[in-house]
């Protein structure tokens, strides 16, 4: 039988769990990144520091690396309680909470200090909560970078340089609504496929965070890197609220500080990350474009009419984010 479904199913069972002849709980993690990416690092923190707090009644075990499914499939696993917690992207939250939707909005922050308000204010804590009818709490969000161009054989200085240009993007609406809208031509395409892709000039480019265009060794074939960050999604960290509510209160209470904790630490993590990685870009002798934004943010304003057209009960958060 296929180990992913052998691992669950021990889970599920109770086969891997705390020892029964004490107090101590044990909390099963899975997600999908590799153990080198700064995500992976800011759990390592939640894991240290769920164990300090609760002097050691109270722990985590991570699967990494895809061991328990896409992050799709750890979700339900969540909704159903066979695992307690994870970390997916806000895009994927989107498929079960619309309210995640809005994240996805290009230029949606104005800088990164703005996402971070935003994120860890009432509005995003109210994201967040807005779960648990879907029985999935968030407990914290963690930086997942901002999103820019990058092309093999074409500089992209303004929106005007898109023209013309196969962009290949995630297989999602308004992120196709994006490239298209800025004058590319939105390309949707497997991840895995796009190496070779951009190589043979099947697409021009693609768009990415720094430790994704190096992690996937998109930068040894574009010579391009346009800075103009359309996107900043970020990742959340989700408990399965029957797993929460299998908790004291107390342990409650160490489970999101130990969350808020690790959010924190995660920040540095991801910034280490990025200035690493845009050593290596430039090292390797890719032209590093820092544009003029608001060409890019003028541009793709009919993105935000669409959404609100398509979701009005979401209007009202768009606008609060847009003022804070």
């Amino acid at each position: 039988m296929n180990h992913k479904f052998l691992l669950v199913l021990f889970l599920s069972l109770g086969l891997i769990s705390c020892n029964k002849r004490s107090d101590k709980k044990v909390l099963y993690l899975g997600h999908t990144l590799p153990q080198t990416h700064p995500v992976h690092k800011g759990i390592v923190e939640f894991q240290k520091a769920l164990a300090k707090k609760s002097d050691g009644t109270l722990t985590i075990k991570i699967f990494p690396d895809g061991q328990l499914g896409s992050e799709r499939e750890v979700v339900e696993l969540l909704q159903i309680g066979s695992v307690a917690i994870t970390k997916v992207s806000a895009a994927t939250m989107s498929n079960f909470v619309p309210d995640y939707h809005v994240f996805g909005i290009p230029y949606l922050f104005r800088d990164k200090q703005h996402m971070f308000d935003v994120l860890e204010g009432a509005i995003g804590k109210s994201v967040l909560e807005k779960g648990e009818q879907f029985w999935l709490r968030g407990l914290c969000y963690y930086d997942a970078g901002s999103r820019s161009f990058y092309t093999a054989s074409k500089a992209v200085r303004t929106p005007e340089d898109l023209h013309g240009l196969k962009i290949r993007v995630m297989n999602n609406q308004m992120a196709i609504n994006m490239v298209n809208a800025l004058g590319g031509s939105a390309t949707p395409m497997a991840y895995g496929e796009l190496y070779t892709a951009i190589q043979q000039g099947v697409v021009d480019g693609a768009e990415n965070n720094p430790p994704s265009f190096v992690s996937s060794n998109h930068y040894e074939i574009s010579k391009y890197y346009t800075l103009d960050e359309h996107s900043s999604i970020p990742d959340v960290l989700l408990i399965g609220t029957k797993q929460w509510e299998k908790l004291s209160d107390q342990e409650k209470i160490w489970v999101q500080e130990a969350a808020n904790e690790s959010a924190q630490a995660q920040k540095q993590f991801w910034k280490e990350s990025v200035e690493d990685c845009m050593r290596i870009v430039k090292e390797a002798g890719v032209e590093v474009i820092i544009p003029e934004k608001s060409l890019f943010a003028d541009k793709s304003k009919s993105v935000l009419e669409e959404f609100k057209k398509e979701h009005p009960e979401l209007a009202d958060i768009v606008k609060d984010i847009k003022s804070q």
